[in-house]
């Protein structure tokens, strides 16, 4: 009775989702090589003008904020001909034009428009205004910037440029190519249709509600895929598909081979919107890692070095500065058109930055006792839990790996001072999701072109079950019309 029961659910689940999982695994293949597009930070940087010289010392510009406020953050920079300190704090974000004599331009059509020419050269043929979200904007944050304008324009590559009306920001920019590629990838994959991603609690409803159908229609099948061998090889003493109709046993055979991919793919996919349950790799202890990481700092306007001397030492190539902190070293981390750079400012001297061991393990042992034992080695490969196919994760990179019941691990950038902290509860959350569902596994990742033909060898396979599902699923309905017409 109960295997009579898991075979009528998996023919029912899968005459209902096939066509969904071939969709998934199609679109799949596209999304190794296009993704959803969005502003990325090259773009943000184009966009910047390169900073003069002839600009004030940070305690002035700091004097122009209410006093007694904790800051946060602070950067500079130009745009369309204003430079800028942008800064942060726990209760409020502000920007202070460089020049005190000066205010920034308010946000009206003119500097909207300018805004829309230095983005993109090319003649603008319309400009659409919105109060609604479209498809390449379709996330429910973004409906505080209404309303927003639209650009299209006339170049061979049919660019459009979202821009906001409150605060002249750029929110998208886009080609025709990589519309397309979004339509056949990212936006069926990961159903950012502008009706459900507007709404974060319904697109993750869908997502959950999709995923756990599709569990149990692979756990079905991997179950109907035994158990017919398994009636097989009783019946003949030899293990081989009992069907025999052709797409039957394509659907049996590729089943098999490929179930359990099939189903690691749809649960980690699940995961990707859920969290990991606290129980598994269950922390501990709360460690005051960013306390630690950041102490010691003396404030931004006491910095050894002065931001001004760095502008020198660079003649006219910087467009961006932040200021930030490793332990007890003041850092500049400063953007070119070209390339980024972390200098050490603790020094009256221009110099970039490369941390010690020491000083890497001086600022772990501030978070954890003395006593326990860490081990520090520099790495040049990616590790199993430091790994980007995409390789934006930069190497060298510090690992010390403390002895405690959390298993806590620290990646550190000698070269930026910024850090990744991983310990149990992570590594289970990874495994859950990215490290199953884009196969972050060390040695594939470290050999692009395996990597590359396992992700097809694999794909085509789900494919190729999906798509055998989808054949017999409508003959089944088909059977099933001509039996209730009868």
């Amino acid at each position: 009775m109960l295997s009579k029961f898991i075979y009528s659910i998996h023919r029912i689940l899968g005459t209902l989702l096939s066509i969904l999982f071939f969709m998934w695994f199609f679109t799949g293949l596209v999304l190794i090589y296009h993704t959803f597009p969005k502003v990325n930070q090259k773009q943000k940087v184009v966009a910047l003008e390169l900073l003069g010289e002839n600009l004030p010392p940070v305690s002035s510009v700091l004097k122009r904020i209410p006093e007694n406020y904790e800051i946060k953050s602070l950067s500079v920079d130009k745009y369309l001909g204003q430079t800028t300190f942008h800064i942060e704090t726990a209760e409020k974000k502000y920007d202070v034009p460089a020049d005190s004599t000066l205010h920034l331009p308010p946000v009206d059509w003119s500097r909207i428009e300018a805004v829309a020419r230095v983005w993109c050269k090319a003649p603008i043929a319309k400009i659409d205004t919105l109060h609604k979200l479209d498809q390449w904007i379709p996330f429910g944050k973004l409906k505080k910037e209404f309303p927003i304008y639209k650009f299209h324009f006339n170049d061979s590559e049919k660019h459009q440029l979202y821009v906001s009306s409150k605060s002249a920001k750029v929110l998208q920019f886009t080609t025709k190519k990589q519309r397309f590629w979004a339509w056949m990838g990212a936006i069926p994959h990961w159903v950012y249709f502008t009706l459900i991603r507007q709404d974060r609690d319904l697109w993750i409803t869908s997502i959950i509600c999709l995923g756990i159908l599709g569990i149990l229609m692979t756990l079905s099948g991997i179950y109907v895929g035994i158990d017919a061998y398994y009636k097989q090889y009783k019946k003949q003493g030899k293990l081989s598909s009992p069907y025999k109709k052709r797409w039957y046993w394509w659907h049996h055979v590729t089943g098999i081979l490929f179930g359990v991919f099939v189903f690691t793919w749809i649960f980690s996919g699940t995961m990707s919107v859920v969290d990991t349950p606290k129980w598994l790799g269950k922390t501990t202890k709360e460690y005051p890692i960013k306390e630690k990481m950041n102490s010691k700092i003396p404030a931004f306007s006491d910095y050894p070095l002065d931001y001004r001397e760095v502008l020198k030492a660079y003649q006219g190539k910087i467009v961006s500065i932040q200021w930030g902190r490793f332990r007890d070293k003041p850092l500049y981390h400063i953007k070119t058109k070209k390339k980024k750079v972390t200098i050490d400012a603790s020094e009256d001297s221009v110099k970039s930055l490369y941390l010690t061991e020491a000083s890497v393990l001086e600022a772990v042992s501030a978070i954890h006792n003395d006593s326990i034992s860490k081990k520090i080695e520099l790495l040049h490969q990616y590790d199993s839990y430091y790994i980007a196919r995409s390789g934006h994760l930069p190497l060298p990179v510090y690992k010390v790996t403390v002895k405690n019941k959390d298993g806590s691990c620290y990646y550190v950038n000698p070269s930026t001072g910024k850090y990744r902290y991983v310990d149990n509860h992570y590594r289970w959350g990874f495994w859950l999701y990215s490290g199953t569902h884009s196969l972050k596994i060390k040695w594939l990742v470290n050999h692009p072109l395996v990597w590359t033909i396992v992700m097809w060898v694999l794909l085509l396979g789900g494919a190729l079950v999906s798509l055998t599902g989808v054949i017999l699923g409508f003959r089944y309905i088909v059977r099933k019309s001509r039996k209730m017409r009868r």
